[in-house]
């Protein structure tokens, strides 16, 4: 769908906060999209947003009338409200709530890696401690430490990250993951997928259809339907070395085991086992019985190429490929 026209959006979740009442995460439980001012959850909320906040705390009773479980019952913590989040148009991100609701699009499956502006994300997420006792900020850390030892309480930290995992708020139809810690928030798995336990989905990337996942899809990358990331292989992401041409992989395509893709690649392409190929590898494209030298970057969004290395001369080859993969569909039927 076309991530503009779900805007103006509205959702109600539960947050938690700390002691201080900074939020600390968001579970979005409901989603409204395309709403109108007259929308009777704006009514309520939007005089409650003050100074432009795009969020506000709301009463249990808020909640259970929108919430899609009208039989909803449940006493929260403390450290837990009910907020309400409003978003007129797809800006940049500038509180927590608005990056949480965001990623939830993404993992939701409504809005597909690249559509939305998550300008800003990274300053907006607070960086937590992830526990069994759910996140805790990094200033309150050592003192849970303490009271958990001291009331031998068993607290156990996953991770001390921005992005929580995904399974812990949104699962998605159809998929198998094997290690949920390897796929954050903010992931898009399309139905049919199956990540392995060395497999590693980032925020605001995915796959569009069946894929079998073993390596790594890095921040900003796609990867088609029926297609396979080998184990060990990896996809240059956007997010670090400078790198901002968008990564992704087409229908029926290969990166081979501890092989790498930096360019975008069409439909029906292998790279072979342990080849990393970037922008500005040297490849003897090889055609219709003719040879020459070109930039991996003049081949991007090919279709039906075979990346390979000569093992004799140790130079980088591009051939017509003459097989599609095939995914077992066995391993795919996650329902």
């Amino acid at each position: 769908m076309n991530s503009n026209l779900i805007f103006p959006i509205a959702a109600i979740g539960i947050a938690t906060i700390d002691r201080k009442e900074n939020i600390l995460d968001v579970l979005y439980t409901d989603l409204f999209q395309a709403i109108s001012a007259e929308h009777d959850l704006l009514k309520i909320t939007k005089p409650l947003m003050i100074k432009e906040r795009e969020s506000c705390v709301i009463q249990e009773t808020t909640f259970k009338e929108f919430h899609h479980n009208k039989v909803f019952q449940s006493e929260l913590p403390p450290n837990k409200v009910y907020i309400a989040t409003y978003l007129a148009k797809d800006k940049p991100i500038t509180s927590t709530e608005s990056a949480y609701l965001k990623l939830h699009l993404l993992s939701s499956l409504i809005s597909k890696p690249n559509s939305l502006n998550l300008e800003g994300i990274f300053n907006a997420l607070p960086n937590n401690a992830w526990t069994n006792l759910g996140p805790i900020g990094l200033h309150e850390i050592k003192e849970k430490i303490i009271e958990c030892k001291a009331s031998n309480t068993q607290l156990e930290i996953f991770s001390i990250d921005k992005f929580p995992r995904m399974s812990d708020y949104v699962v998605p139809e159809g998929v198998r993951i094997a290690d949920s810690s390897r796929v954050r928030l903010g992931a898009y798995l399309a139905p049919g997928t199956t990540v392995m336990h060395e497999g590693f989905v980032n925020f605001n990337a995915g796959t569009l259809g069946p894929c079998m996942v073993e390596g790594r899809i890095s921040a900003g990358v796609t990867i088609d339907s029926n297609s396979d990331i080998g184990g060990g292989a990896s996809t240059m992401g956007t997010l670090s070395g400078g790198n901002n041409i968008k990564i992704s992989l087409g229908k029926r395509s290969l990166i081979g085991a501890n092989a790498g893709l930096g360019i975008p690649l069409g439909d029906d392409c292998t790279i072979e086992a342990g080849l990393y190929i970037t922008a500005g590898t040297k490849v003897k494209l090889i055609l219709n019985d003719k040879e020459q030298i070109v930039k991996a970057s003049e081949l991007a969004g090919s279709n039906n190429l075979l990346f390979r290395r000569n093992s004799t001369t140790g130079a980088v080859e591009a051939i017509t490929n003459k097989k599609s993969i095939e995914l077992n569909q066995d391993l795919h039927m996650n329902s």
